[in-house]
């Protein structure tokens, strides 16, 4: 039996410390990462990439004279159907990557990445938009930081530089505060772990409370945290 998440969904407001997750799993060791985290090799599927090539060729669109086709002047989305179409995304780079590497999932984790307010449908309307094969084997890990904690991380990790950058990339205040100041994760979950349904289907979730910033601490102390948040929410998957 494997011993490893088939998808994990990571999620959480902006600056949460998701992309910290990232990095800290990229540098463990695989046979620790397999052993302590459940996640053995692992290929992550983000929606933030995408969203910034949009904007970039927007820009280039309207450097040709031509109308920009995604995002308005100041880069907001035109629509906000716009949001579910990564979703969408999402899916179909991880249905692609499994017609081509049908053995990876046996001992190996697609992790899935986004953040969503309530201003542009919350998690309840991302969720809609997943694809039930998914969702059957998807577990979920919740970063949880308050507003005013996202906002102080986006401020100290914001490059204007490096716009592009996964590390490194941050929202003005206002964009941040319209977009991602009001979400509906509470709304949604009753408890702080447990499963929460989406399409009738029973899909495990685990609150990680990173209001202390233990993402930016040791790798020591990530370390220990994540080993045992991430057990927690594998016991919930073995018995989803």
């Amino acid at each position: 039996m494997t011993n490893t998440f088939n998808t994990l969904l990571l999620i959480g407001r902006p600056a949460s410390g998701k992309s910290e997750i990232i990095d800290f799993l990229k540098r463990t060791p695989k046979d620790q990462r397999r052993t302590d985290l459940h996640i053995g090799d692992f290929i992550e599927i983000d929606d933030f990439p995408m969203l910034w090539t949009w904007m970039e060729e927007d820009d280039i669109l309207e450097e040709l004279g031509q109308p920009r086709l995604h995002t308005d002047e100041i880069r907001n989305f035109k629509h906000n159907y716009l949001w579910n179409l990564l979703i969408r995304r999402i899916c179909l780079e991880h249905s692609k990557f499994n017609r081509d590497n049908p053995a990876f999932q046996d001992e190996n984790t697609i992790i899935l990445e986004f953040s969503r307010g309530i201003q542009h449908g919350g998690y309840k309307g991302a969720f809609e938009h997943i694809d039930p094969e998914i969702l059957s084997k998807m577990a979920i890990f919740f970063n949880d930081v308050s507003w005013s904690e996202s906002l102080r991380k986006n401020r100290k990790r914001f490059n204007p530089d490096k716009p592009d950058s996964i590390l490194e990339h941050g929202l003005t205040d206002q964009k941040l505060e319209f977009l991602y100041k009001k979400i509906d994760w509470k709304e949604i979950t009753e408890d702080q772990s447990g499963y929460i349904e989406i399409k009738n289907i029973k899909v495990p979730f685990f609150v990680f409370d990173n209001e202390k910033d233990i993402t930016s601490a040791s790798d020591e102390v990530l370390g220990a945290n994540l080993k045992t948040a991430l057990g927690e929410l594998w016991k919930l998957n073995l018995n989803r």
